[in-house]
């Protein structure tokens, strides 16, 4: 077998590869929504509509009002007073980090950060956990050089299933100005009934925040988002590096627009799915888990053959670069059945009892 699986349909439940099925417990669609036929339909008559693309910056004189009018319904979903959308997640991190840059503060990051907050091509991170980089942030920053810093996370802990709190911000110092950058790509459409971290962050008078997320993984379209206020988006907006971006389809904008029902409906069938793995997976000890989270990691990666023999396909690669180690985790999404879990479980199960 290869190190990958070279496919040549979307996968969904189930893969193939060399002519032989795979339960597919593993991607970023959560909801289910690229797999989804009435989503495809919507994006079929959206298309007819908008074309595939729209070749043109977004500060043009020619402009599409879904663009707005997408960003104002994510922005109200979220809790946020605005969004901006662009071409990925990669890129909502880049434009904010370019503009951060222009401002000559300080980068702190934190453990884990996602290298779309990265303001240089390597970036070394804390090697702690998120807790204890936390309680050791306050007297971190008396150190730093005055004036503005800027402090990058990610919201959560997706590789290795683990929740972050953010009550850490009540403690930063209020001598200065401090931007706290947090990215929800694994958090947007799944945490907090699927508005993702922003209702749960802090707030303080001198702590600007502003959150990026990928649209690719649950709410399932290729573009990325940025959430905060109005005045910093104003701003990210009017950067040459935002200016010439091309933005993300807006076919795919105005089926998000239509789709309110099939989001619900994937949030709660992921919940369901969620609930049935938490049962049947967690009393092996095998896994580590952020209850309501739909990632299971394992320390064990000789799961990841064994569930192979067995043709079932789960996460496990180096991430996020080659040099990294390998880590296993199956992937709940609203796409599976009570029955692929069952028949996943019962697998893990007799995987535990041969001794592992």
């Amino acid at each position: 077998m290869s190190d990958f699986f070279e496919i040549n349909q979307l996968p969904n439940r189930t893969i193939i590869h060399q002519g032989k099925a795979y339960r597919f417990f593993s991607g970023t669609a959560y909801l289910g929504l690229p797999q989804h036929p009435s989503f495809q339909q919507l994006m079929r008559e959206a298309i007819g509509q908008y074309g595939t693309v729209f070749g043109s910056s977004r500060n043009g004189n020619v402009r599409l009002g879904i663009y707005e009018q997408a960003e104002a319904k994510m922005a109200s979903v979220v809790g946020a007073e605005a969004a901006l959308t662009v071409s990925s997640g990669m890129m909502a991190g880049q434009v904010v980090i370019n503009w951060l840059r222009g401002q000559a503060g300080t980068f702190v990051y934190a453990p884990t950060a996602h290298p779309a907050l990265w303001h240089e091509p390597m970036v070394t991170l804390p090697s702690m956990s998120f807790a204890d980089w936390t309680a050791q942030l306050s007297s971190q920053l008396q150190t730093v050089a005055p004036g503005p810093i800027a402090i990058l996370t990610n919201a959560l802990d997706a590789v290795r299933s683990d929740y972050y709190a953010f009550d850490w911000i009540n403690n930063l110092p209020d001598d200065r100005p401090i931007t706290v950058v947090v990215d929800d790509s694994h958090g947007l459409g799944v945490l907090n009934q699927g508005r993702g971290i922003w209702p749960q962050i802090s707030h303080k008078p001198n702590v600007q925040l502003i959150v990026t997320a990928s649209l690719a993984k649950a709410m399932g379209m290729p573009g990325g988002v940025i959430f905060s206020n109005a005045d910093i988006l104003t701003s990210l907006r009017r950067t040459a590096f935002f200016g010439a971006c091309s933005p993300m389809p807006p076919a795919n904008l105005a089926a998000y627009l239509e789709a309110d029902a099939l989001y619900a409906e994937g949030y709660e069938q992921l919940q369901r799915n969620i609930l049935l793995a938490e049962k049947l997976l967690l009393p092996t000890g095998l896994f580590r888990h952020a209850t309501g989270y739909p990632v299971f990691f394992t320390e064990h990666d000789e799961l990841y053959a064994y569930l192979l023999e067995h043709e079932i396909l789960v996460y496990s690669f180096a991430y996020p670069t080659a040099a990294d180690r390998a880590n296993t985790r199956i992937v709940i999404s609203a796409f599976h059945t009570s029955e692929d879990i069952q028949e996943i479980a019962e697998i893990v199960n007799r995987f535990n009892r041969k001794g592992r």
